[in-house]
């Protein structure tokens, strides 16, 4: 199988990063270095190949390098199973990012289509047991990866239910001004839900022919009240039915945006938000290898994995055990941890960085395992 990875990564006046370039090959990256250095940062960087607000979800604006400079660049060359390209992705002057894909300029959407990529980061850790809403952004993560039109659908969606919204705080109570906005949100949210749907049944299949030391979760979709509406003619109809409770709420009640991703400890029938910290994230490392393993399948190679601080809450058998599991499915991952001896089990399986700060500038250097 062709792996999917970059083989150059460069920053410009990106966070920390005045100017940096990274040359890997298609072995996992170990990052290591103190708080503060600028780890994240690249991983960050790798999360902007991908459709979305890339890992920390940072305006455009956010991301250049203070002060000496109002906008930033980060390129790279990436290798798929098809062929390689050529990316970029830069803002200036605080302005929306720009893609350029093999020199040519590009929509974000579009980089779903050539690459796939996936992370796990350390305010993921209490996704269980906060709200709804970072689950359903984190199942629509891995939707996404499965199905790259999935975006468009969302942005749709959420257009269409941003001017209703407008319509029922000003009582506007004229049915034609929603019948067009209804029709619009029952294709764009049914195609979200089958979407959402089918990704649970790839992660299930996945988790379940996979021999893994993470233990499996048991997943499932649910309305915050009641059956959700499926169909298109279904979810249109019952946004018709809620308008006068919708406008004494000011929002939309019902659809997909109300959906809420249940997560149970199989083998024990625990819900995740019972379980111990070190549970939760073994729950979470269990569901990112499971739509890297469905991803090989479909994609035709392994997913690029960005883990940062991955080794928090991870003992060093689970923590041995995911760096196999790793290496054993091929991908490029991109890790982090503070210090070296977090990744003394990868060896020569992995590419070591050094990362360091001085006077608010990051520095990297290639080390020997």
């Amino acid at each position: 199988m062709s792996g999917l990875h970059l083989s150059a990564l460069s920053l410009s006046h990106f966070r920390s990063h005045r100017a940096a370039r990274l040359e890997p090959d298609a072995r996992p990256v170990a990052i290591f270095g103190p708080n503060g250095a600028g780890k994240t940062n690249i991983l960050e960087a790798v999360s902007l190949f991908s459709p979305g607000r890339g890992l920390r979800r940072a305006a455009a604006g956010d991301m250049a390098r203070r002060p000496d400079a109002p906008g930033w660049k980060v390129g790279g060359i990436l290798h798929a199973p098809d062929r390689s390209h050529e990316l970029e992705i830069r803002s200036e002057g605080g302005a929306p990012r720009q893609v350029a894909i093999d020199g040519k300029p590009a929509a974000q959407v579009a980089l779903g289509r050539i690459a796939r990529v996936l992370w796990l980061i350390p305010s993921m850790d209490r996704l269980w047991i906060e709200g709804a809403e970072g689950r359903r952004r984190f199942l629509d993560r891995m939707t996404l990866s499965f199905h790259p039109g999935h975006a468009e659908a969302t942005l749709t969606y959420e257009k269409a239910m941003r001017e209703r919204n407008r319509l029922l705080r000003e009582e506007v109570r004229d049915a034609h001004w929603y019948t067009a906005l209804e029709a619009q949100m029952g294709r764009a949210g049914a195609e979200i839900q089958a979407n959402r749907r089918s990704a649970l049944a790839r992660l299930a299949a996945a988790a379940r022919d996979a021999e893994t030391a993470f233990p499996a979760a048991e997943l499932d979709l649910a309305a915050a009240d009641g059956p959700a509406p499926h169909s298109e003619p279904e979810l249109a109809g019952a946004l018709s039915e809620s308008r006068f409770r919708d406008m004494a709420a000011g929002r939309t009640l019902v659809g997909p945006h109300r959906a809420d991703l249940h997560a149970a400890y199989a083998a024990k029938g625990l819900p995740a938000r019972d379980c111990s910290t070190g549970e939760q994230k073994a729950l979470l490392v269990s569901l990112i290898l499971a739509n890297a393993r469905a991803l090989a399948q479909d994609f035709g190679a392994p997913p690029i994995v960005l883990l940062d601080e991955v080794a928090a809450h991870l003992d060093a058998d689970r923590r041995a055990a995911l760096y196999d599991e790793v290496c054993a499915l091929g991908a490029q991952a991109w890790m982090t941890a503070t210090g070296p001896e977090l990744f003394a089990e990868l060896g020569d399986r992995a590419q070591h960085l050094h990362v360091t700060e001085t006077n608010g500038e990051s520095r990297i250097e290639e080390v020997d395992p």
